[in-house]
């Protein structure tokens, strides 16, 4: 907890402040490793508090070390400022994101003259971009109980079985592994594969048909995310020939990952290869995206991106092809960027 928070703070100057307030719970879990609801951190360089009410607070203290849990009565607003103005802070850091406008507004409201409040939108999530040790470990701990699942998954696809009862039998057996889904799964079939984020429905498969599932395990709150195709029967030959060529856009994409190169290129050379065979309009999303605590994260794989893949980024790379009023193909696996170039995390699940 003290590393992450001291490694925070050690950068308030760049974002010109003296303390942050933290009003995410996923961004409070990734600093002190305690899961909030409700509650709000202020970092400062004169200590942290942990601001919560009656309901928490025994679990809290019991919980955070190195932290001082305060429980408020009456407003956690006016809590906060009590304690920014008995330490004299003079600027306060905010996520606007992670606030209603109700919040803000009880913010300025309640704050002392002195103090300022200054935008600091992203700032926690650009450390969370760079993966730990520990957090690298979960999301493989997730991608080892995924690769049961995805066998469990071959052997119950078959024809007249529909999309909801392979998510009923699917959810069952996730949750007989002790663990929960990062996210609702995508299983979509036949035409209904078409739809990138396709709901579920009472279609039932038939023999012949392309079978999309996406989904991800949730390990201590750190995510997978995986999407794999499943054929019944022999695949015809021009489903096939889709396949092979996102399969083909997903390795180059892959093969280009180093700390150093911008994230921008990658998408690009996987629509390059689409497009060889005039395939790459009907790629209609980003390549891909970090995942960690939440199951989209920085860095969003697009060309519109300006950023460059550094050491400890876990990315998916998913391209895709969906062919309109006949089927989807996505081909989706998760990567860790290393020293020197990239390990697909996720390449030992067929």
């Amino acid at each position: 907890m003290l590393n992450k928070i001291n490694q925070l703070v050690f950068t308030f100057n760049k974002c010109k402040i003296d303390s942050l307030l933290v009003t995410s719970d996923i961004n409070i879990r990734y600093l002190t490793g305690f899961t909030s609801y409700e509650s709000w951190l202020l970092i400062s360089k004169k200590g942290s508090f942990y601001i919560t009410d009656a309901r928490y607070y025994i679990e809290a203290k019991s919980k955070l070390k190195n932290c001082a849990v305060v429980c408020f009565k009456e407003s956690k607003y006016k809590t906060v400022f009590e304690i920014a103005n008995k330490a004299k802070f003079n600027s306060l850091g905010i996520d606007e994101n992670a606030l209603t406008l109700f919040e803000y507004n009880q913010l300025q409201k309640n704050k002392e003259k002195q103090v300022k409040l200054i935008k600091a939108t992203g700032f926690i999530e650009s450390f969370r971009v760079i993966k730990d040790p520990a957090e690298l470990k979960y999301i493989k701990e997730a991608l080892k109980i995924q690769k049961k699942a995805v066998g469990y998954l071959r052997r119950i696809i078959k024809p007249g079985i529909t999309e909801k009862e392979v998510f009923s039998k699917l959810d069952k057996y996730v949750k007989g592994q002790g663990v929960s889904f990062s996210f609702t799964p995508i299983i979509a079939s036949g035409q209904n594969s078409v739809c990138p984020h396709a709901g579920l429905t009472d279609r039932k498969i038939r023999a012949k048909d392309v079978v999309l599932v996406d989904f991800g395990i949730d390990v201590k709150g750190y995510k997978s995310d995986l999407t794999r195709m499943f054929f019944l029967g022999r695949i015809p030959k021009p489903m096939k020939e889709i396949f092979d060529s996102v399969e083909r856009a997903q390795r180059a994409a892959i093969e280009m990952i180093k700390p150093g190169i911008a994230v921008a290129s990658i998408d690009k050379q996987a629509r390059n290869c689409l497009s060889k065979n005039k395939l790459d309009r009907y790629f209609t999303h980003a390549l891909g995206h970090g995942v960690g605590l939440d199951i989209h994260e920085a860095p969003r794989l697009s060309q519109k991106d300006l950023s460059i893949f550094k050491e400890g980024m876990v990315i998916t790379i998913e391209p895709a092809v969906y062919i309109p009023g006949q089927f989807g193909i996505r081909i989706e696996d998760m990567v860790y960027v290393t020293k020197k170039g990239y390990e697909v995390l996720s390449d030992d699940i067929n």
